[in-house]
C-alpha cells in the first residue's frame, strides 16, 4: 500500500465536500439506523428455537448441524437467476459453488430470495419495455423481501444487468448493517466484430438487406452465456461494483464457466464469511460519499452508460448520499476519458480486459487523484486493494499486481495521456429544462447543433418519419410523453441505427427527449433524460414543428432559439398513447408507479421521497410543485 495518499483533485475533493454537506441530515439519519439494526446483534442470537428450525428445515443435515452450533455465520443469497438473460444463465451453479465453499470453513449459505431480471435486449422497441425502470425498484423491494427474514450474517448479491445491480444495490443497503458481497458471472466470449454488428443494423434500417441476415449478424454478437460484450449498462455496473469496493478485484470480466470464475465466486462465498466472522465491512460503510464518488468517476473515465445519470442517484440516495448531476457534469470537466470500449470505440470488454482492464484503471485514476484512496472495501482499507488481478496456479487462486502499463493505447490510456481530458457525460440545460448527453462516442464536429425540430410521441412514428424521408434534413428529433411518470422512461434505442444513418448522409442531427437512450448510446448527439417530463409540467410539452432547438454540450446548453415557450399552452398527449402506455404487458400493475415516481434527476425511483423544490433534498415531503405540475397535465 503506497504511504502516502495522491493528492486529491481539487475539483474533486470540492464536489465531494458539497455532496457531505448535502447529505448531512440523510447520511447520518441512514448511518443512525444501520447502527441501531447491528447493535441489536447476529441474526441467529434474535430468531426463536421455531423460527430457526423453519429456516432450516429445507437443508441437508450437515447444514443443520452446523446452524444448530449457534457460532456459524449464516450467508445469504439474493440472486437474480434465470436463462433468459445470458449474463444471469450461469447463476443457475452459483449457489451450489458458494454452499460448497462456505462450508469449507464451517459456515451456512442459503438462497435467501430471488429477484425479477427483465433482459433488455429482448423488450428493446416492445411494450414491456415500459416497465423496465420500475423493475429497478422492485428488484430493490424483493432483495428487502428476501433479507427481511433475518436470519443472515452476510449477503452475496448476484447480479450483472441492466437494472438489476443498482436494485440489488438499493435493497441491500436497507440492509447495510451486514456486509454484502458483489459476485458477477462475467462476459460471454467475443463474437462479431461490433463494426460489423453496427454496419448490418445501418443496411437493415435502409432496407437494405433481410431480415434473415439481420438475425445472423445479431447472433453472432449475442451467442453465449455472459454479458453482451458492448460497454453499456450491465458492464457499467460491474466497473462501478469494483471501484465502490464490492467486489472480489478484477472480477468484473471474467469469463463465466471457468475454472477462474468458479475460484472467484467461491472466495467471495469465504470473504463474506470472514467479514462476518470479523465484524468488519458492512455495506453502510463501504457505500459513503467517497465511494459514490468514485463510482461516478469510474463512470465518466470509461465513458459508460448513461443510464446510471439516473441509478447513481437512487443508489446513492438508498445510503443517504444526495447527488446531482451537477455533481456529475463538474466531475467530469476534470474526469480523463481513459478508455474507447464499443460504442465508444470499436473494441469490446474483452479487448479491454485484455489491455489491462479494471485494475489499471483503478490505479490511474488513484495516482492521478481523481478518486479517494482512502475508501473502505470489503477487502479492507484503501482502494490500492483493486490495483490486483486474479489468477489460477496449480489450482490455487492467487493475486498479482495488474499491468502498470496498456497493453493496448488504442482501447486503453494512462491518465498523462487520455483519449480526452474530460469525461463522457456533460449536462446541458436551458428553457427546455435540465438534461445529460453523452458525448466520448459523439465526434467533436458533430456535437453543435441548431435545427427544426421534429415532434413525435412514439417511437413507431418517429421510425415511419424516417422511413418515409422526412427526415432527411438537417433536423432535432424531439419526442416526449416517456418520461417515467408518462410510460416509465423506456430506452429509446430503436431510433439509433435510423439517426446514425441519417448523420452519415451528412445531415446536422440531435435527438432530444425525456426518455432514456440506453447504455448503447453511440455517435448521435442525444439530450435524453429532459427534466421535468412533458407530462409533468416539462417544456417539451410546448415544443412545436420548426422550433429550432440548440444542442451545444460545449457550452452546456440545450434551448430554443427565438422562441417564447412560456407564452404557449402545452401539448396533451393523444388519448390513444396515454391508454396504450397504462395497460397490457403488466402496465396496468404500475399504475401507483407512474403518479408517485420521482424526476429522473431525482433518480426516477418510487423507492424514496422526492425532494423538495430547489436543491435541498427532504426525507418526509414531496415537491408540491411536482405534485401541482403533474395534476394539471
Amino acid at each position: 500500500m503506497p504511504s502516502t495518499a495522491p493528492a486529491l483533485n481539487p475539483v474533486v475533493a470540492e464536489v465531494t465536500a458539497r455532496i457531505v454537506e448535502r447529505s448531512r441530515a440523510t447520511r447520518s439519519d441512514y448511518l443512525r439506523r444501520m447502527d441501531a439494526a447491528g447493535a441489536s446483534g447476529v441474526a441467529r442470537a434474535k430468531l426463536s428455537c421455531a423460527n430457526w428450525a423453519h429456516a432450516f428445515a429445507g437443508n441437508p443435515i450437515k447444514d443443520k448441524l452446523t446452524a444448530m452450533s449457534g457460532t456459524a455465520p449464516n450467508v445469504g443469497v439474493v440472486t437474480a437467476y434465470n436463462d433468459m438473460l445470458s449474463a444471469h444463465q450461469p447463476f443457475e451453479r452459483f449457489p451450489h459453488i458458494i454452499r460448497e465453499a462456505v462450508r469449507e470453513v464451517g459456515a451456512t449459505a442459503q438462497v435467501a430470495g430471488g429477484t425479477p431480471a427483465m433482459c433488455d435486449g429482448v423488450t428493446q422497441g416492445r411494450p414491456g419495455m415500459e416497465l423496465s425502470l420500475f423493475s429497478r425498484d422492485v428488484i430493490a423491494m424483493s432483495t428487502g423481501v428476501a433479507l427481511t427474514h433475518d436470519a443472515f450474517d452476510s449477503v452475496i448479491c448476484l447480479g450483472v444487468c441492466d437494472k438489476i445491480v443498482p436494485g440489488l444495490f438499493m435493497g441491500s443497503l436497507a440492509f447495510g448493517h451486514l456486509p454484502v458481497v458483489f459476485a458477477p458471472a462475467g462476459p460471454m466470449p467475443s463474437g462479431i466484430p461490433n463494426a460489423e454488428k453496427a454496419r448490418v443494423r445501418a443496411l437493415y434500417a435502409q432496407n437494405q438487406v433481410d431480415r434473415q441476415t439481420l438475425l445472423e449478424s445479431e447472433i453472432g454478437s449475442y451467442h453465449s452465456p455472459g454479458t453482451c460484450t458492448f460497454y453499456g449498462t450491465a458492464n457499467s455496473n460491474q466497473m462501478m461494483m469494483e471501484l465502490c469496493g464490492l467486489h472480489m478485484p478484477s472480477t468484473a470480466f471474467v469469463h463465466p464457466e471457468t475454472g477462474l470464475r468458479d475460484a472467484l465466486t467461491a472466495a467471495a462465498a469465504k470473504r463474506a464469511v470472514e467479514l462476518a466472522r470479523e465484524g468488519q465491512g458492512r455495506m453502510a460503510d463501504v457505500v459513503d460519499e467517497k465511494s459514490v464518488v468514485n463510482m461516478v468517476v469510474a463512470l465518466l473515465a470509461t465513458g459508460g452508460s448513461t443510464n446510471h445519470a439516473i441509478h447513481l442517484v437512487a443508489m446513492a440516495r438508498a445510503a443517504g448520499v444526495l447527488i446531482d448531476w451537477t455533481d456529475m457534469d463538474q466531475l467530469s470537466s476534470v474526469t480523463p476519458l481513459l478508455a474507447r470500449v464499443y460504442p465508444n470505440g470499436s473494441a469490446d470488454v474483452n479487448a479491454f480486459q485484455a489491455a489491462g482492464g479494471v485494475a489499471f484503471v483503478a490505479r490511474e485514476l488513484a495516482q492521478a487523484g481523481n478518486i479517494h484512496s482512502d475508501v473502505q472495501t470489503i477487502m479492507g482499507p484503501g482502494i490500492h486493494h483493486y490495483f490486483q488481478e486474479p489468477s489460477l496456479v496449480d489450482g490455487e487462486l492467487v493475486w498479482r499486481d495488474g499491468v502498470t502499463e496498456s497493453l493496448d493505447t488504442d482501447i486503453l490510456r494512462p491518465a498523462s495521456a487520455p483519449f480526452d481530458r474530460e469525461g463522457g457525460l456533460r449536462l446541458v440545460q436551458g428553457d427546455l429544462g435540465r438534461a445529460v448527453i453523452k458525448v466520448s462516442a459523439v465526434k467533436p464536429e458533430n456535437r453543435v447543433i441548431e435545427a427544426p425540430a421534429m415532434v413525435f410521441e412514439t417511437q413507431e412514428d418517429a421510425l415511419q418519419a424516417f422511413k418515409d424521408g422526412k427526415l432527411a434534413r438537417d433536423v432535432v428529433v424531439v419526442l416526449r410523453f416517456q418520461g417515467p411518470k408518462a410510460n416509465g422512461m423506456p430506452e429509446l434505442h430503436s431510433l439509433s441505427p435510423a439517426l446514425g444513418v441519417l448523420q452519415d448522409k451528412g445531415f446536422k442531427v440531435a435527438f432530444v427527449t425525456d426518455g432514456r437512450m440506453s447504455g448503447a448510446s453511440g455517435k448521435t448527439p442525444a439530450a435524453i433524460h429532459v427534466s421535468p417530463e412533458a407530462l409533468a409540467g416539462g417544456m417539451l410539452a410546448r415544443v412545436r414543428d420548426g422550433d429550432i432547438i440548440r444542442l451545444d454540450p460545449e457550452a452546456g446548453v440545450l434551448t430554443t432559439v427565438g422562441v417564447d415557450l412560456s407564452s404557449r399552452t402545452a401539448a396533451v398527449r393523444s388519448p390513444e398513447h396515454a391508454s396504450g402506455s397504462a395497460w397490457g404487458y403488466g402496465r396496468e400493475l404500475f399504475g401507483a408507479f407512474r403518479h408517485v415516481v420521482s424526476t429522473a434527476e431525482q433518480g426516477a425511483t418510487v423507492c424514496f421521497p422526492a425532494p423538495t423544490a430547489g436543491s435541498e433534498w427532504n426525507d418526509s415531503q414531496p415537491d408540491p410543485n411536482l405534485v401541482d405540475r403533474a395534476v394539471d397535465a
